[in-house]
């Protein structure tokens, strides 16, 4: 894999565009929260597939769908941006969160779960804490029962984070929302249920809430149990897919008080509320789901300055090593 261009800004994030052998460009991020520093979170965004399959009308994701990224090619990703700042693996940061987030679900892709098992053993990052966002697609049985137990083994105490993004609470209007036949809402909650240890992170249910579809927290407190399952609320990014198709936030990143009636009604059905609404400097730099990558394919000339190759075979990552029991 070869970086093939970059954009950013230090002090928030940088978004890394890297070709792989095959020509497919995928596109990862490393970013920071201010006035968090650095040393205390640090947070890196990785791609598991090469676009998506699912299209979904908010993320610019599902624009080409070209399969799944390798375990090379997904440690890889992580492995470029440690070692541009820590160049023997050692990461000091209080807060080290890798989310298998930025094209495609990771639930379609058993690779993700090798990677998992291999990062407390690649990096020397007691900081370090996994996040898995997905829309929960039907069919992936066998990677929830995998995850189960490699969090289970590797990530107890709190240093896993799991959410299901939902964005309404009409299973009928999510269907529009997300275009792929899922686990039902009572599945989730189940699942969910069963996944949840004692000193776990509460499961998150993302809703990145548009307008004209419903979120009620009555309907939500009904199926997910507060004592198992936090919200978070966030606004929707300005992509070129939501913006195309006249979908617009509920919540204004401008005017964080736009979230106060669903943060009161959350809470008031004794959920756990994070509001997450990130500087909108980074819809500029294509950090939020906008895909900088799509900008890129389309013009391959754009300025891109050529960079080393990423190091991709990993000596001390050992895929072939993992049984599952």
């Amino acid at each position: 894999m070869k970086i093939v261009g970059q954009r950013g800004e230090s002090d928030l994030a940088t978004v890394y565009i890297g070709e792989l052998s095959d020509g497919e460009l995928i596109e990862f991020v490393e970013s920071v929260q201010p006035p968090v520093p650095q040393s205390e979170k640090w947070v890196l965004i990785v791609s598991t597939l090469k676009g998506c399959p699912v299209n979904c009308p908010i993320c610019d994701a599902g624009t080409s769908y070209a399969g799944k990224l390798s375990f090379g090619e997904i440690i890889g990703q992580i492995d470029y941006m440690v070692r541009k700042r820590y160049t023997n693996g050692k990461v000091p940061v209080s807060k080290f969160k890798i989310q298998f987030a930025r094209m495609g679900d990771p639930a379609f892709n058993p690779a993700v779960l090798d990677v998992l098992q291999e990062l407390p053993f690649v990096y020397d990052a007691p900081g370090l804490l996994p996040s898995i966002s997905t829309i929960a697609p039907r069919g992936c049985d066998d990677f929830w029962d995998k995850l189960t137990y490699v969090k289970n083994r590797l990530y107890g105490n709190g240093r896993f984070q799991m959410q299901f993004s939902i964005h309404t609470s009409s299973e009928d209007s999510r269907g529009e929302l997300v275009p792929c036949s899922t686990l039902s809402f009572a599945e989730m909650s189940e699942w969910g249920e069963e996944f949840f240890n004692s000193g776990d992170r509460k499961i998150s249910l993302n809703f990145a809430a548009v307008k004209g579809y419903p979120v009620d927290p009555a309907v939500i407190a009904d199926l997910f149990s507060p004592e198992y399952f936090m919200v978070k609320l966030t606004p929707v990014n300005p992509t070129h897919s939501s913006m195309s198709r006249g979908l617009f936030g509920v919540i204004n990143p401008d005017s964080p008080e736009t979230a106060d009636e669903l943060v009161s009604g959350f809470r008031d059905a004794g959920f756990d509320i994070i509001l997450s609404i990130g500087e909108t400097r980074e819809n500029r730099i294509g950090s939020n789901c906008g895909m900088y990558v799509g900008r890129l394919s389309s013009n391959r000339e754009e300025k891109a300055p050529q960079k080393p190759a990423v190091r991709m075979a990993l000596s001390h990552a050992r895929p072939e090593r993992h049984r599952w029991e």
